[in-house]
């Protein structure tokens, strides 16, 4: 009977905490859907939605007070057949076609119709197949950085940024939620977006170290804390559930990071933009075939590094 309990305790946990997670139509099928490609890869997307902040969690996170949602967090997450893990940086300001709207910065895309249409977009420019959706916003974020007791990051140079609430000094430091937050939306730098993809992409592989090492697993004050957060901010495709979230996380520990190559950029009816090129689509035909990317079209070496948990 006890061995019956302690089977079934976990089972019914994981049950529950599956039930409590957001969720929205994002992969249903559409005319011309790009088949499956090898691996599994999941669009993960940060957004400014302010859902559920009191204003006195607005002021503390230094968000600002403006409705809706938009992203500017544009990462896919590639599992292949063999070799390791790819965190891949998608530029809000590359200009891609979006299904019935013309060329426009891929951001604009779930600006304008949500995961649905981000989910079509992507697939369409880049032809890989998208197999799970996770999405976060702007209070789920502190919190399940403070669930595991902050993540340490070394910085190469001080970062001040009144509009993200960012104050941070040079070298190895733990970062709460609220300083996390500030980090990965902060454009302070010589050339702004494309170093903040650097530093978002780093801290997201440093926080699923962080939450899948013993010192979060074996300690209930942190492992618990860490799955409510993360069930209650995540919104994920209807067809997922947290067992896909947990083997993520559990992939995305030391994972190949970069950002999609673009050939230059141009002024555009969207503004200053990155334009896709040759060495765009050379790019995604390797990790559509589930072939292993080439050093010369990986990048984005810089910003912050990961320290130890």
């Amino acid at each position: 009977m006890i061995l019956l309990l302690l089977v079934l305790a976990p089972v019914g946990l994981l049950l529950y905490y599956d039930t409590t997670l957001h969720r929205v139509d994002a992969l249903s099928d559409y005319s011309g859907r790009i088949g499956n490609t090898p691996g599994t890869t999941w669009l993960v997307v940060g957004t400014d939605s302010r859902a559920d902040l009191s204003q006195e969690d607005k002021d503390k996170l230094a968000t600002g007070d403006s409705d809706g949602s938009r992203t500017d967090t544009i990462m896919l997450a590639h599992i292949p057949t063999s070799g390791k893990p790819m965190l891949i940086s998608i530029p809000r300001d590359m200009y891609v076609p979006i299904p019935g709207q013309g060329s426009h910065k891929i951001n604009s895309a779930f600006n304008s119709g949500g995961a649905k249409l981000l989910v079509q977009t992507v697939e369409q420019f880049s032809g890989v197949h998208i197999d799970h959706y996770a999405e976060i916003g702007f209070g789920g974020f502190d919190r399940l950085v403070d669930s595991v007791g902050g993540v340490t990051m070394c910085l190469d140079h001080g970062i001040r940024d009144p509009k993200a609430g960012l104050r941070l000094k040079a070298g190895c430091q733990e970062l709460d939620g609220a300083q996390a937050l500030g980090l990965v939306r902060t454009r302070a730098f010589p050339n702004a977006d494309l170093e903040r993809v650097v530093n978002q992409r780093k801290f997201f592989s440093a926080l699923m170290s962080k939450a899948t090492s013993p010192s979060t697993l074996l300690n209930p004050f942190r492992v618990f804390p860490f799955i409510n957060g993360a069930t209650d901010s995540f919104t994920v495709d209807e067809g997922d559930h947290v067992w896909h979230l947990a083997w993520l996380a559990f992939r995305l520990r030391d994972p190949v990071t970069t950002t999609v190559p673009a050939d230059g950029d141009e002024y555009t009816g969207d503004g200053e933009s990155l334009i896709p090129g040759p060495s765009t689509e050379q790019f995604f035909q390797y990790v559509s075939k589930g072939q292993t990317v080439p050093d010369e079209l990986l990048s984005g070496s810089g910003g912050s590094s990961l320290g130890s948990s």
